[in-house]
């Protein structure tokens, strides 16, 4: 069985860094499994993706050493088996608000008894004959908190049997504190909501993360205790790239 890099690292009180994908593009997934990022996320709720090239993204990413990961499109059972029958190691699951959310997330993910999931895979073979014994406790299981009322949930949320940790999104979290997501650094309010989800995840034992803005910002996060970040896009890093390219024509 393959193991969960990433997972391992976080399991060893240390932050793991991952950059998306968006853009559709299988073959950006070796690129960015290469940089020496810990994981690589394919991004399937705001990500441009064909069904046909998750599959092909999985096996670019598996070239290099990133564990690869998925944001599924939404909280739904067949939607997330299908991402573990190609080989994802890391679900991530968006709108989870209360402890029925979390359990259905658990169930979804996990083979019996512990969860739900049904036998059966086909891409994820590729991790070897082991995969069946071993994938419950190989796959990295994040909730997404991103609402105020899953912030008043994060305790019970986190607490379910199943969820390794969390991916907070900043930027829902600011609208549905009421103010724009401009304003989220500015805050009191933003700020003591990720409190509380960093202190719910210290009670609970699980791995507390969050959606980067980039390099700082990632900074910033590792150093307020979240471990689990990604840092940035595969569009974001191409138009800085290109942006940078340009920039420095005008220095010849």
């Amino acid at each position: 069985m393959k193991t969960n890099t990433a997972l391992a690292t976080m399991r060893a009180g240390k932050p793991a860094f991952g950059l998306s994908m968006g853009l559709g593009v299988p073959e950006t997934g070796a690129i960015l499994s290469g940089s020496g990022t810990e994981f690589v996320m394919v991004d399937r709720q705001h990500g441009n993706w064909d069904e046909g090239d998750v599959g092909r993204a999985i096996a670019q990413i598996n070239l290099g050493a990133a564990t690869p990961m998925a944001r599924v499109a939404t909280n739904d059972y067949r939607l997330i088996g299908q991402l573990l029958d190609k080989g994802m190691l890391g679900i991530i699951v968006p709108m989870v608000d209360t402890p029925e959310d979390a359990r259905r997330v658990a169930d979804a993910c996990l083979l019996p008894p512990l969860g739900c999931r049904s036998w059966g895979w086909n891409q994820a073979a590729m991790y070897g004959d082991d995969y069946a014994d071993c994938i419950n406790d190989e796959l990295f299981v994040a909730v997404q908190l991103e609402s105020a009322m899953a912030v008043d949930n994060a305790e019970a949320i986190l607490a379910t049997p199943g969820i390794t940790g969390c991916w907070t999104g900043p930027s829902d979290l600011a609208l549905s504190l009421g103010f724009h997501p401009s304003e989220m650094d500015t805050r009191d309010e933003h700020r003591l909501a990720l409190e509380r989800v960093l202190a719910a995840c210290r009670d609970t034992g699980k791995v507390p993360g969050i959606a980067g803005r980039g390099l700082e910002d990632a900074r910033r996060r590792r150093l307020q205790g979240f471990q689990f970040i990604t840092v940035t896009s595969d569009a974001a890093l191409i138009a800085q790239g290109a942006s940078a390219a340009r920039s420095s024509l005008d220095n010849l």
